[in-house]
Formats: structure tokens, sequence, C-alpha cells
């Protein structure tokens, strides 16, 4: 599965750790985070995230 990138904080979603702290489990792809997840480090939109 491929990391994606917030650009505007840098911070990387790497889908083997998701984002437990905010209800994405381990193992969720990109493609699978809700659509209104937002960056945990910068509140920024899901939309705002390229491939690393």
């Amino acid at each position: 599965m491929d990391k994606y990138v917030c650009g505007v904080c840098g911070y990387e979603y790497d889908p083997a750790v998701g984002d437990p702290d905010n209800g994405v489990p381990a193992g969720t792809s990109f493609e699978n985070v809700p659509v209104d997840w937002v960056c945990p480090t910068c509140g920024a939109a899901k939309e705002e995230f390229s491939k690393a």
C-alpha cells in the first residue's frame, strides 16, 4: 500500500500504521480512509494529500 504526504505540513500517512487515534485502524489503505478524515497534525483535508 502506498504512503501519502500532507501537502500543507508534510505529515506522512502510512497504511501499515493508520491513524488509530482518529478512528482509522492499521492496515487501512488511503483510498479507504473516510472522506471527512483530516490530517492529525495540521487539520488539512484529505484532498491535500498526495502519493509519497
